[in-house]
């Protein structure tokens, strides 16, 4: 069964439909959580201290284990697990392994001394008691980022050797574990229960871990060794990818800074919003990159430019097809998603408009957000990880500036959009000089796309607002019922015709897409003929 749960993915398609069907999954798994939080404690004082309290930890896991993991890991391990060199990769891992959580073990140590002072940095607008409880919430939050360490090394093995079911399967064991700690441990200890609930959720993901890279063949090995060739080249590749990170994470810590200076709520409302903006780009943006770039890595390493361009022009249109719809859909239906997802119990009306506006301006880059992923894994599957940071400090410096100015005119919903605009700047520069350097990214073949799916998107938007008017006509939209029924109808008579049109206008993309879902169906429901082709 083992075997089976990590089987290797062939194709990027079928590696970005795991990543994405998972993602889904472990988003609504996550809608759950949300819906949770908000209907027990609403806008409030708890959950403004839980969204902060995970932003220390949270900086630290992302600049030392994904920024090293991601930018110089996976490229050296995907050139030997792909040259059969297994022994050699997994040495590379118990080296990695071992650095990394000694690395990260001294640097939570000192965070933990520290704590206090970082939660007074991280959450200004707050009073004494309200930092004193998010400073005991971080050092339990340390634990679980800690265990997630171990388990991210263990993800990027299964990401290097295309076994993507249980590296996806993961994050929806990390949401259980976080809903758990809400409905059984909150009760019995209190807030504290909150955070607890993020341990256990660590716990489960590095369990799935383990069992996928132990079924690979990989046997851990204390070893350490700082004087290695490998060793060296991770180290000097994380550096400027870490730097790069450390601007993103700085980010969404400036954000969490001004929001905690507003009105009580400000950072829930941030938080819940940003969720819901991410799930389209996790599920379309973050998966086709993660299953992408194990073969942009070989590709390079094979020298293979054409086939590499080829393979990012493919990728990138997969993503804008799905991308262009979702960005119209969260705009038109921005009000019913967020009160289907986190509206409940305290979570009252006046939050949801104000989460729905704020979800509207970080949805109006979906697609750019989207790309990033993409572009950023070219950049690494090259060995350039320099442009990235230098590209995304430009971008931080946009958003701040943005940041101060709309906060003023919007409030919390300014930060969506000042973030919008910094991503808008990074995607630009990340296009631009890339191209150069490739000599071609294949842009006139995806820029007839792009028409394509604009030209979709408009009857797409038409049809969705008129059927969400018209159900609203009928139907008195005040229970979780009736907004579902609204979502479902306006949303769906939507994406049939963005697929229709598309289709008319002999979009590729859309049959292709089309051609494989109809032959998935066709096999599901015709299964001796499934076989009998399959012999032939």
């Amino acid at each position: 069964m083992f075997k089976w749960l990590s089987g290797k993915s062939k194709t990027i398609t079928s590696a970005a439909a795991i990543v994405a069907s998972f993602s889904i999954l472990s988003r609504f798994v996550g809608f759950i959580r949300d819906r949770i939080l908000a209907g027990s404690f609403g806008a409030s004082d708890t959950l403004d201290v839980y969204f902060a309290a995970f932003r220390i930890p949270d900086l630290l896991f992302q600049l030392i284990v994904v920024g090293g993991l991601s930018a110089s890991f996976i490229p050296l391990f995907t050139k030997y697990y792909q040259k059969k060199k297994s022994q050699k990769a997994w040495e590379l891992t118990s080296k990695i392994l071992n650095l990394l959580t000694i690395g990260f073990a001294i640097v939570l140590i000192v965070a933990i001394i520290f704590i206090e002072p970082l939660s007074a940095l991280v959450a200004p607008g707050f009073d004494p008691e309200k930092q004193a409880m998010l400073a005991n919430m971080a050092r339990i939050m340390f634990a679980a980022q800690f265990i997630l360490s171990i388990s991210m090394v263990y993800g990027s093995v299964l990401q290097g050797a295309k076994h993507f079911f249980l590296y996806s399967l993961a994050p929806i064991f990390y949401n259980v574990g976080i809903i758990l700690g809400a409905v059984l441990i909150e009760p019995l200890i209190g807030p504290m229960g909150l955070a607890w609930g993020v341990v256990l959720g660590a716990v489960f993901h590095l369990f799935l871990q383990w069992i996928g890279v132990r079924t690979l063949g990989y046997r851990y090995r204390p070893v350490v060794v700082i004087d290695d060739e490998d060793v060296r080249y991770t180290l000097r590749h994380m550096a400027p990818r870490v730097m790069g990170l450390a601007v993103s994470q700085v980010n969404f810590l400036v954000m969490t800074v001004i929001a905690s200076t507003l009105a009580v709520g400000s950072v829930t409302v941030l938080q819940f919003a940003y969720n819901l903006n991410f799930f389209a780009v996790g599920v379309v943006g973050v998966s086709f990159a993660i299953a992408a770039f194990p073969t942009l890595c070989d590709l390079y390493n094979r020298k293979k430019k054409k086939a590499l361009i080829k393979t990012f022009s493919s990728t990138a249109r997969q993503m804008l097809m799905l991308l262009v719809p979702a960005t119209i859909l969260f705009i038109l239906l921005r009000a019913q998603v967020v009160r289907l997802v986190v509206g409940a119990g305290e979570f009252d009306w006046d939050a949801t408009i104000l989460t729905a506006d704020t979800l509207a301006f970080f949805a109006l880059t979906l697609t750019v957000q989207g790309l990033v992923f993409l572009l950023v894994r070219m950049y690494f599957a090259r060995g350039e990880t320099v442009a990235p940071f230098v590209f995304g400090l430009v971008a931080a410096m946009v958003h701040l500036a943005a940041a101060i100015v709309f906060v003023e005119w919007y409030g919390v919903a300014g930060l969506g959009l000042a973030y919008s605009l910094a991503v808008l700047v990074q995607g630009a520069l990340l296009w631009l000089t890339l191209r150069r350097r490739m000599g071609s990214l294949d842009e006139l073949r995806i820029l007839r796309s792009v028409w394509v799916f604009i030209a979709a998107g408009a009857a797409c938007g038409l049809i969705t607002q008129a059927v969400k008017s018209l159900v609203g006509t009928y139907i008195e939209i005040d229970s979780f019922l009736s907004v579902l029924t609204q979502l479902l109808l306006a949303g769906g008579a939507g994406i049939i015709v963005y697929l229709v049109v598309a289709y008319l206008f002999k979009s590729q993309e859309v049959v292709d897409f089309l051609t494989s879902l109809r032959r998935k169906l066709f096999k599901a429901s015709k299964p001796e003929e499934a076989i009998v082709t399959d012999l032939g």
